[in-house]
């Protein structure tokens, strides 16, 4: 299969092509040529499936065989893969899909982990610094996924102050070939300076960059393969229900890989885009305008993000499909109601949210009540990632992982760098050319 650039449709190129150069021109992101449709048996065949063949199955469809064998392929998504995920049963039509139990407790860990074996794979020779701006647990994902690898170096940008001091410390403290650098502005300042990287003719004749956020397409498809892996769990009399799934978003890489699996036959009714009050996609399916503004911090502040940078593809796969944007539910949730949810939740159920799957929660909570619903919420980062927060509202302590004791008493190694592209160049021009 070929992928073609959303911005200039004339540039098409392998998988290991996009993989490595991550935008194409004019900045324009990536997006599978095909979109291949299963039908309903073998939907119900590789539901039975374990989740590595499944996986395997599902990112063949994209990855042509002639690139990287289906044995190789196979061998990479299961070391990519190497941990659980699962569908926790919370009521009886009510299930958290838990994508924290990864190495750095995220979901991030899925995409960015498929990403660094296939770079590992396809990247023999040249040397490539990936670069990546973080508003939390990417920053995490990038960097345990990439430590120590040949031939890579990593550059990670993040918001001063704007992330809790755990997800910090969780990528800030490896060295090795991570530099971690904290820009004093938001998130989409850092995303900012990524893409004007990308842009500078003079950095880019000296150094080749790639990046690992959701724009690039080997993140995406990997994500493909959870939202089949939920649906497997769900009990069989569950299925033939209208399967709902609220997916909190932010740069909407998590809600266009669940499109994408819809798109290609698996059966879920409804997505709900879950957002906290940087609400530019609620606006905009309400408005049809298109108007970021700047961005507010909140408690999911992996979600502080104006510029959602997947939603080009989005638009892609409902003009691809004929689908009615219309049908697409967004909903705004404020830090008093992510709150509140939090405490109501843990009242009822004794599960504990963190923020980002409170927001997920609380925009569902509706479509609970209805018997002919079966609803996932998406729990997207561990609750020990806040751990301060949730004790001063639940009064309740949580285990911190094995991962985070490892690290939080380690040295933070970042720099801080002011929201100015001329130092930013200069600092990769010190560390990198000279």
């Amino acid at each position: 299969m070929k992928f073609y650039n959303l911005n200039y449709h004339k540039e098409q190129k392998k998988f290991n092509q996009v993989l490595k150069i991550g935008l194409g021109k004019n900045q324009g992101l990536f997006f599978p040529k095909n979109l291949p449709r299963l039908n309903n048996k073998i939907i119900t065949d590789i539901l039975n499936y374990n989740f590595i063949d499944r996986s395997s199955y599902l990112l063949s469809l994209f990855i042509n065989e002639k690139e990287i064998s289906s044995d190789i392929l196979k061998e990479k998504i299961k070391k990519a893969f190497n941990f659980p995920l699962k569908l926790n049963l919370i009521d009886k039509n009510l299930s958290c899909l838990e994508l924290f139990h990864g190495p750095t407790l995220a979901f991030k860990d899925f995409g960015v982990r498929f990403m660094a074996q296939m770079l590992n794979f396809f990247n023999k020779k040249n040397k490539i610094i990936i670069l990546t701006a973080t508003s939390g647990d990417t920053g995490a994902a990038v960097t345990h996924a990439f430590n120590k690898m040949n031939n890579i170096e990593v550059v990670v940008l993040y918001p001063y102050k704007k992330i809790s001091i755990l997800q910090e410390k969780l990528f800030c403290t490896i060295g090795n070939n991570i530099k971690t650098i904290a820009i004093k502005g938001n998130f989409d300042d850092c995303q900012n300076l990524v893409k004007q990287i990308f842009n500078d003719k003079e950095l880019n004749k000296s150094l080749s960059f790639n990046s690992a956020n959701s724009i690039n397409i080997s993140r995406l498809i990997a994500q493909i393969c959870y939202y089949f892996e939920a649906f497997s769990q769900i009990p069989l009399k569950k299925r033939k229900k209208k399967v709902i799934f609220s997916v909190p978003s932010g740069n909407f890489g998590n809600l266009t890989a669940g499109l994408i699996a819809k798109a290609i036959g698996l059966p879920i009714h409804k997505f709900i885009a879950a957002t906290n009050i940087n609400d530019t996609v609620y606006r905009y399916l309400n408005t049809g305008n298109w108007s970021p503004k700047k961005t507010i911090p909140t408690l999911s502040n992996a979600m502080d993000v104006s510029s959602p940078n997947n939603w080009p593809r989005i638009m892609e796969i409902f003009n691809k499909k004929n689908w009615d944007l219309n049908k697409l539910t967004s909903s705004v949730i404020t830090d008093i109601k992510t709150t509140k949810t939090i405490i109501d939740v843990y009242n009822k159920y004794k599960y504990i949210l963190e923020p980002h799957s409170a927001v997920s929660y609380c925009a569902l909570k509706k479509q609970i009540s209805k018997k002919n619903t079966f609803n996932v919420f998406l729990g997207t980062a561990h609750p020990s990632k806040f751990q301060d927060y949730i004790f001063n509202i639940l009064n309740k302590k949580i285990i911190l992982p094995n991962i985070l004791i490892k690290c939080i008493k380690k040295k933070n190694l970042s720099y801080i760098l002011p929201n100015n592209f001329y130092y930013l160049k200069k600092f990769l021009i010190k560390n990198y050319i000279i």
